[in-house]
């Protein structure tokens, strides 16, 4: 199947007629009853290598459906044969007759347009019918447009384009502003305003999160929910594919399985499938190497050949059942640091922003090496800027930054992944960094992150994007870093990857601040919440489901206090383990600072401390302890807090 189109504005919309500067396709020898997507036997493989392979599946029509599988397995390529962008080896695509495709392909122009009217030309037949109302004289024909602008709700439509990039981050003001005024990130977002205000039959979403901050992927979320027609979406972030999505399509093994439900419900269904599968074929490999030890003992003696002959024959008729690629979980390794007295970042009175304009003021604000801090706000608000602040990349244009003396910072930015040598391979980045290390050292660190031999020695321009944004983790963390700051780590990371990387938070012994639009990562790995708003950043003392449907309530999250009545609600399981892990966390915090005051006391315990020759050393002595007595009562009130929702989750599991 394949049909010519062309992709404007950032979005396309394929059928089998022209409708105004658009290109949109259809399938014309489609059942005209037929309402699903049908994928039957399709093949397709690239440069000799199967993606696909008589795969088949069945979707039906308004299904909101979430295509997941590894990097790599050939998702988008799905896509484009569904587009017809390509053309299948074996098999067929049949869609609905006069079904249009819509998704985004390219960010919209630089030009002088403005977004909101960007995204009203989307509607193709509402501007071309508006148009030919200026030039119309024929009263039939001027009473047929009006008709038909009214069916369409045309007049409304300034208020539904306005609306929804409003849910992408454009306030008011920004929609009158032209594309060109926004960097690449922010025209995606217009891209996806304007193919969800088309609103076509079949919508193919590609990562669309991927541009998105924490605040408009929830609104996404919400909006898909409710899309009224069919959405396949491609993502690994499993918040949007429990909340959005009532089906999974997954690929694997070149093969295509329709999943009714969210993705945690697949998970588990998958789960038994494979525990089911490896049992089978763990018992079918007994059987036949019973078999095989009866023909390898008897094949050569005359009175047994017949026998054996026959169990060869038992042998060649066992269907041999495939064990599924359960993707290995490629785990992070971080190297661990050295203890560091608290706190090891303090801001005082702290003002920042770029030139002579403030972004941030009256920053005071501590990290310890045991926080996990989420910052929360929408993009524009300061998140960046306080990271840099933060890391010192930025200087405080007031106040002061004092850090511990051996602080060691690791940075990872979303643009640092673009910034890697791409003539180089990941060995010649990491060789720079440590000559001094043999090539069997640097290969086992790469490792370490996932890289392997092959990967290893292959030019970064080569790499995949998950492979770029391990090695660029990597290069963040070679270092043992005590505090390290994370800006939307997983963009380019696949859903066993994003479950790698919060294994190794939770076991990393430095501190984490974290910027990302991954609910379900921030909900595993930060225990505080900063939200950075309207120049300030308070703490956030509400949860992240607190926070979310305060966005989704159109209501502005602040820093008060949660009410006295909180909602009951039944602890999952996932939620009861991840607080027992954040108990176990507080504890060790706290026997560690523990340790830390003993010593100390003994210090201060040491007569020679109080010498003439030592009393300037008295005063840094005895900050210590101060800070560490503030350390540990700050670990006393959070493990408090910690066993007291541990304590609530399971009474209400």
């Amino acid at each position: 199947m394949s049909f010519p189109h062309v992709t404007e504005l950032g979005f396309g919309i394929y059928k089998s007629v022209k409708i105004g500067s658009l290109t949109v396709q259809t399938n014309p020898d489609a059942n005209d009853t037929s309402d699903m997507i049908k994928l039957h036997d399709i093949s397709y493989s690239v440069e000799g290598r199967l993606l696909l392979e008589n795969a088949s599946a069945t979707i039906p029509a308004g299904h909101k459906v979430g295509l997941v599988g590894r990097n790599g397995t050939g998702k988008t390529t799905l896509f484009r044969l569904i587009r017809g962008e390509l053309s299948l080896e074996t098999g067929s695509i049949e869609l609905p007759r006069q079904a249009r495709i819509g998704g985004v392909a390219q960010e919209v122009p630089g030009n002088d347009t403005s977004l909101l009217d960007t995204v009203l030309a989307a509607d193709t037949e509402r501007a071309e019918l508006l148009a030919e109302a200026e030039r119309a004289d024929d009263p039939n024909r001027i009473a047929e447009i009006q008709t038909r602008l009214a069916d369409i709700d045309a007049w409304s439509a300034e208020g539904r384009a306005s609306s929804i990039l409003k849910g992408l981050g454009f306030s008011p003001e920004k929609q009158q502003m032209p594309c060109s005024a926004f960097s690449g990130g922010w025209r995606m977002r217009v891209a996806l305003a304007a193919v969800l205000f088309a609103q076509p039959d079949l919508l193919l979403l590609d990562e669309p999160t991927n541009y998105l901050d924490l605040e408009g992927a929830i609104w996404l979320e919400s909006y898909l929910a409710k899309y009224p027609h069919t959405v396949i979406i491609v993502s690994h972030d499993r918040g949007l594919l429990n909340r959005a999505v009532g089906s999974i399509l997954h690929l694997e093994d070149r093969k295509l399985t329709f999943y009714q439900g969210a993705y945690d419900t697949f998970a588990k269904t998958r789960a038994a499938r494979l525990a089911s599968a490896e049992a089978e074929a763990k018992r079918q490999d007994a059987r036949r190497a019973h078999l095989q030890s009866y023909v390898d003992r008897f094949r050569y003696k005359a009175d047994k050949a017949k026998q054996a002959q026959s169990r060869l024959k038992m042998i060649a008729k066992l269907e041999p059942i495939t064990r599924p690629q359960e993707a290995a979980l490629r785990r992070f390794s971080f190297p661990e640091p050295e203890e560091l007295s608290p706190p090891i970042v303090r801001v005082e009175n702290g003002i920042v922003g770029y030139e002579d304009t403030a972004i941030l003021s009256r920053l005071d604000l501590r990290i310890d090496q045991d926080d996990r801090i989420a910052l929360l706000g929408q993009n524009g608000e300061g998140k960046s800027t306080l990271s840099k602040l933060i890391s010192g990349r930025l200087d405080p244009m007031a106040g002061r930054v004092v850090t511990s003396n051996k602080l060691r910072i690791g940075y990872f930015a979303q643009h640092q992944v673009d910034e890697l040598f791409v003539d180089e391979t990941p060995l010649d980045h990491i060789r720079r960094l440590h000559p001094e290390k043999t090539p069997a050292q640097l290969r086992a660190i790469l490792g370490g992150f996932g890289i392997g031999a092959e990967q290893a020695d292959t030019e970064v321009g080569r790499l995949s994007g998950g492979q770029k944004a391990r090695l660029s983790l990597l290069l963040a963390t070679i270092d043992a870093p005590h505090l390290l700051i994370l800006d939307e780590p997983t963009n380019h990371l696949d859903i066993e990857s994003r479950e790698a990387l919060v294994e190794a938070l939770t076991a990393y012994s430095g501190a984490v601040v974290l910027v990302s639009h991954d609910m379900h990562l921030l909900s595993l790995v930060a225990d505080r919440l900063w939200l950075v708003k309207g120049g300030r950043v308070t703490p956030y003392d509400d949860d992240l489901d607190t926070y979310r449907s305060h966005l989704l309530s159109g209501d502005k999250p602040t820093s008060k206090a949660p009410s006295d009545k909180p909602k009951v609600k039944k602890a999952s399981r996932d939620e009861i383990l991840a607080l027992r892990a954040e108990v176990r966390k507080c504890e060790d915090r706290l026997e560690k600072l523990m340790e830390m005051h003993e010593k100390l006391s003994a210090k201060l315990a040491d007569p020679e401390l109080y010498s003439d020759k030592n009393i300037a050393d008295l005063e840094v002595w005895n900050k210590k302890f101060a800070e560490v007595e503030e350390a540990m009562s700050r670990a006393e009130t959070l493990w408090v807090t910690a066993q007291e929702k541990l304590d609530t989750a399971e009474h209400n599991g």
